[in-house]
C-alpha cells in the first residue's frame, strides 16, 4: 500500500476558544516551573548554566488566550490524515499541528491517548491548551503559545519520493521560525518526524523544544527509558537526583504509583541510544526514539491523588481513561534553554511506532533486564542506523519548497520576513498571509507612522522586538503610538520609560482606559497598591462608558474587570470593588472567575455565610491555572470544613 495523504474533518465535542485577551500581558509568567535556588547546588554544570540562560521573563508580544468556557457542542476540525499499510496518523494543523491520533492498523490499537473532546484549560504559557496526542513545544519552559494556534501546512516530496507533510510557523516569544516534517515511507511501521529550528538573526537566541506524547495509563502501564537515575521535579519547585526505578518505597516507572503530579527527567548517558516507551501489562505500547540531538527524556505523571485525578477529569469528560506523558527534548530538563548561535540551526529526526516486548521482562523486578528487553525489541523493529540514515536523507529535502497548501498559519512570519529580509528556504511566509493584525505594523514599517484605528475598538496586538521599538520611538507621538511604545519599553525592562510613554499618551488620549490599565499594572508591580487600585477603578469606569458590547469589547470588560476587582480587594477598597461589580454585565457576573471574586468580596465585607454559599451553589473556573491554589485558599478562609472534591486541584502536598 502506497502512503496516502488526505484532508478530512474531525468532529469532536468542543468548547469554543473565545477571543484573545486584549490587554497586553505585562505580568511576568507564573512561577509554576521556577526552580528553588537551593536546588541548583549539585546540578551538572551544563544544566545549571542552561537553567540560568535567558529564562522567559515576559509573554509579550503574545496575547493571553483565556476566553474559553466549558460548554461543549459538536464542532468540526480540519485534519490531515497520513496513512500507509501499518499506521494512520491524524494531524490537526489548526491546533498547533498536534498529532491527534496514531493508529496501529494491524491491531486497530490507538498508540496515543486520544482525547474524545476538545476542552481548553490554562496550561499553555499564554493560557489555552488541551490534552492528548503529540504536541510540539517550542518557545520557553511550559506548553507553547501555539498550542491552540494554526500552523502553515503543505505537501513536500519525501526522501523516498512519496508525500511528506510540512508544518511551519514563526514562534513569537523567541522570534524563531521552525518546521516539522512528517512522513510515512510506504513500508514503514514508524512515523518519521524531522524538526528544524532556525535563527535568522545576528544575535544568539535561546531555544526550547520538547515533544510531548500523551499515552494511556492504567495500573499495568510502565514507562521505560535507558537510565538508572532521574531528576525529580514536583510542584514544590525542587529538582533532585533520584534512583530509577525505586524511590521512596515505590516503583516510579509506573505512573499511578506516585500520589502527586511530578516530572521525572531521565539521565540518559552520552552515546546511548535515546528512546522512551510506554508499555501495558502485555508489554505492548508506543516507543519514541530520535537522533542524538534530542537528548532529553521525561515522564510526567498526574499521580493517583485526588488533585491529579480531578485535573484528568477536568481536561476531558467523566469515564475517560487517564493518561501520562512521555517526552523528548533538547536538554536534560525542561527548566533549561539552549543557545542557538546567530545564523545557525538545530535539526533532528524522531520516530514513533508500536513496540512489543516480553511482558515478564518488562514488568520484572530487574530494571536492567526490563529496559534491555524493550531496547532489544526497538533495535529489531527500528535499528538505530536506520533512524540516522532517514535523518541524513531528510536533510536533502529540508529546503525543498512546499507544494500544495493544506492550511494557513498566522501572518506574523510574513511581516518579520518582509521587514527583516530573511531568506528561509523551505518555509515560505508569503505576503498573502498578512492579516488585519499585521496591517498597522506594515504601515509603520513603510511610512514611519503608526496609523490611527478606523473605528473605536480596544487596541490591537503589539510588537516589542528591538527593531519595532526603534520604529515606535521615531514615529509621531500620538496616544496609540505611545501606548504601543510603552509596552515595547516594558518588555525591554525599561519600566521608567514605559511609564513616561503611557503618561504622555494619557494626556491626549480620547480612550483612556488602555493607558490607565498599563499604569495601574505598573503601580501594582511597584508595590503601590493604593494608586494601582485608583487607576484600575478609573480605567474600568472609562471602559464601561466606552464599550460597544461586541465580543472584543466584552473580552476587554472581562479582562479588566477581573484585574480591577483583584487589585481593589488587595488594597482593601471594598466600596470601589463593589462599584466595579455593580457595573459588570450580568453575563460576566455568571462567569466562574467573577463568582470567585464575588465570594472574596462578600467575605471581605463580612458576609462569610453568603461567601460560602457561592461555593456551595457551585461554580467552575475554566481558566484555573496549573498549580493555582486559589480555590483551596479562599475555601480555607471561609470554613474549616474539608475542601469539596470538585474544587480540589492540588498538585502538591498541603503545606
Amino acid at each position: 500500500m502506497a502512503t496516502t495523504v488526505r484532508r478530512a474533518l474531525l468532529t469532536l465535542p468542543a468548547a469554543p476558544l473565545g477571543p484573545e485577551n486584549p490587554l497586553p500581558a505585562l505580568r511576568a509568567p507564573d512561577g509554576v516551573h521556577a526552580l528553588d535556588e537551593r536546588s541548583r547546588e549539585g546540578l551538572p554544570r551544563d544544566t545549571a548554566r542552561q537553567i540560568g540562560y535567558e529564562p522567559l521573563r515576559s509573554l509579550l508580544p503574545v496575547r493571553e488566550l483565556d476566553g474559553y468556557q466549558r460548554q461543549r457542542t459538536e464542532q468540526e476540525f480540519d485534519s490531515i490524515v497520513i496513512e500507509n499499510e501499518h499506521l494512520r496518523v491524524t494531524v490537526l494543523p489548526g491546533l498547533g499541528g498536534r498529532i491527534h491520533s496514531l493508529v496501529h492498523l494491524a491491531t486497530g490499537r490507538e498508540l496515543l491517548y486520544r482525547n474524545p473532546v476538545f476542552q481548553p484549560a490554562n496550561f499553555a504559557l499564554n493560557g489555552a491548551w488541551f490534552s492528548g496526542g503529540i504536541e510540539w513545544n517550542i518557545g520557553a519552559t511550559g506548553h507553547t503559545t501555539l498550542s491552540c494556534a494554526p500552523l502553515h501546512a503543505a505537501l513536500v516530496p519525501a526522501p523516498d519520493g512519496g508525500a511528506m507533510v510540512r508544518l511551519w510557523e514563526w514562534e513569537r516569544l523567541r522570534d524563531l521560525p521552525f518546521q516539522v516534517d512528517l512522513w510515512l515511507p510506504g513500508d514503514s511501521e514508524f512515523l518519521y518526524v524531522a524538526v528544524r529550528v532556525r535563527n535568522p538573526h545576528e544575535r544568539p537566541a535561546p531555544v526550547y523544544w520538547w515533544s510531548n506524547i500523551a499515552v494511556p495509563e492504567d495500573e499495568g502501564t510502565r514507562v521505560l527509558a535507558p537510565a538508572e537515575e532521574a531528576w525529580h521535579f514536583g510542584y514544590e519547585r525542587s529538582l533532585r537526583r533520584i534512583p530509577v526505578p525505586q524511590w521512596e518505597g515505590a516503583d516510579r516507572t509506573y505512573p499511578l504509583r506516585s500520589e502527586y503530579p511530578a516530572d521525572f527527567f531521565y539521565e540518559v548517558r552520552d552515546g546511548d541510544r535515546p528512546w522512551i516507551a510506554s508499555l501495558d501489562a502485555d508489554g505492548r505500547g508506543l516507543v519514541q526514539t530520535s537522533t542524538a540531538r534530542l537528548r532529553g527524556r521525561k515522564l510526567f505523571v498526574w499521580g493517583a491523588g485526588a488533585g491529579g485525578r480531578r485535573w484528568q477529569e477536568w481536561l476531558t469528560e467523566p469515564g475517560t481513561g487517564g493518561y501520562a506523558e512521555i517526552q523528548a527534548g533538547l536538554a536534560r530538563t525542561q527548566l533549561e534553554h539552549v543557545r542557538l548561535d546567530a545564523g545557525a540551526e538545530f535539526s533532528w529526526l524522531e520516530a514513533y511506532g508500536a513496540l512489543s516486548a516480553d511482558p515478564s521482562a518488562v514488568h520484572g523486578s530487574d530494571w536492567a533486564a526490563a529496559r534491555a528487553s524493550a531496547e532489544a525489541a526497538l533495535a529489531a523493529a527500528l535499528p538505530r542506523q536506520r533512524v540516522d540514515e532517514a535523518y541524513e536523507a531528510w536533510r536533502g529535502c529540508a529546503d525543498t519548497e512546499p507544494g500544495e497548501r493544506l492550511a494557513a498559519g498566522s501572518g506574523w512570519g510574513a511581516l518579520e520576513v518582509l521587514c527583516g529580509g530573511y531568506k528561509l528556504p523551505g518555509t515560505p511566509f508569503p505576503e498573502s498571509t498578512l492579516g488585519d493584525a499585521q496591517v498597522p505594523w506594515l504601515e509603520l514599517w513603510r511610512t514611519g507612522v503608526f496609523p490611527a484605528p478606523r473605528r473605536a475598538a480596544p487596541p490591537g496586538p503589539g510588537l516589542v522586538a528591538p527593531h519595532w521599538r526603534d520604529m515606535l520611538e521615531t514615529a509621531r507621538a500620538d496616544p496609540l503610538t505611545e501606548y504601543h511604545l510603552g509596552v515595547a519599553q516594558w518588555r525591554a525592562g525599561d519600566v521608567a520609560q514605559a511609564v513616561r510613554s503611557w503618561e504622555r499618551g494619557l494626556a491626549l488620549a480620547p480612550s483612556r482606559w488602555p493607558l490607565l490599565r498599563c499604569l495601574a499594572a505598573a503601580d501594582g508591580l511597584a508595590g503601590d497598591r493604593g494608586r494601582a487600585a485608583d487607576r484600575y477603578a478609573e480605567a474600568f469606569e472609562d471602559l464601561a462608558q466606552e464599550s460597544r458590547g461586541s465580543a472584543e469589547w466584552l473580552a476587554a470588560e472581562s479582562a479588566l474587570g477581573r484585574e480591577a476587582m483583584a487589585a481593589l480587594l488587595a488594597a482593601d477598597r471594598l466600596a470601589q470593588a463593589r462599584s466595579v461589580w455593580d457595573r459588570l454585565r450580568p453575563a460576566l457576573r455568571d462567569q466562574g472567575r467573577f463568582r470567585l471574586l464575588a465570594a472574596r468580596l462578600l467575605a471581605a465585607e463580612g458576609h462569610v455565610v453568603a461567601a460560602r454559599r457561592v461555593f456551595e451553589d457551585g461554580f467552575e473556573l475554566p481558566d484555573l491555572r496549573e498549580g493555582d491554589e486559589t480555590l483551596s485558599e479562599v475555601w480555607a478562609a471561609l470554613t474549616d470544613r474539608p475542601l469539596p472534591p470538585r474544587y480540589n486541584f492540588r498538585m502538591r502536598p498541603p503545606v
